[in-house]
């Protein structure tokens, strides 16, 4: 059964409080596919396939550059007590552009129908290091924008923060439009990320907009992280030295 891929063309915000104030805000596209299906859509979009605009399985589900897509998926979730094959997996994501691939942050949706029963925060970091975060309410039960999903950061991810604090998790997930918000807080130092857009099916159209919008796609994902880290450096933020990524996966 083939399944419809949909285009966000969304808006990321970063808001960070505390010795050093900063802010950004930008445009970003992201795909959102049923990680189990072939797909349907336009011919500038693939999956594991060089094209315009591709989604790789590799790129997705365990280490960078290796992983196995839904398959660690499932199993994470088995492992967490979630076995439930009926379930739905989507996977909300920056393509790669013109086979160029780098996502800081990647979401697999857990459905039941139309609830929202888990998500995987995939985090990926410029060092070549991920960690994912299981993120879902007790027992399980469907999450809603009102729902807050707390895990403790486990990655470094700013080379100038350390790994402690925690981060708190909201998802709003509707049919029309997605609405995400990450609230890291330590001590007097935090930092607000967000992610939101409407949906929309993908098309040829919607894909040669976004390169021409965004030229170079998660390329410029990456130029951008060292450009606002330039920026930070120079408000005066102090540099913290990259510790051992942890051992495990998935928090």
């Amino acid at each position: 059964m083939k399944s419809a891929v949909e285009h966000i063309v969304g808006v990321t915000t970063h808001a960070r409080m505390g010795q050093v104030g900063h802010k950004f805000r930008y445009g970003v596209d992201f795909v959102l596919l049923d990680a189990e299906a072939a797909i349907t859509g336009t011919s500038l979009f693939s999956r594991n396939r060089f094209n315009l605009a591709s989604v790789y399985n590799v790129d997705h589900g365990g280490p960078l550059k290796a992983g196995s897509g839904a398959v660690w998926v499932r199993r994470a979730l088995k492992y967490a007590g979630l076995d439930a094959p009926h379930l739905k997996l989507l996977l909300l994501t920056q393509p790669r552009f013109m086979g160029y691939a780098f996502n800081p942050v990647s979401f697999w949706l857990v459905m039941d129908q139309t609830a929202l029963v888990a998500v995987i925060a995939e985090v990926s970091t410029p060092f070549g290091d991920r960690h994912s975060y299981l993120c879902h309410a007790p027992g399980f039960a469907p999450s809603t924008r009102d729902t807050r999903i707390t895990k403790p950061k486990m990655l470094h991810v700013s080379p100038f923060q350390q790994v402690a604090g925690r981060y708190e998790f909201s998802f709003d997930i509707c049919a029309d439009q997605i609405a995400i918000r990450i609230l890291f807080r330590n001590g007097d130092e935090s930092l607000v990320a967000t992610l939101s857009g409407p949906r929309a099916p993908v098309s040829n159209l919607g894909m040669l907009t976004a390169a021409l919008r965004r030229p170079f796609g998660s390329l410029r994902t990456t130029i951008l992280i060292h450009w606002q880290a330039l920026r930070l450096k120079l408000l005066g933020a102090s540099y913290k030295a990259r510790p051992t990524p942890p051992t495990n996966e998935i928090t």
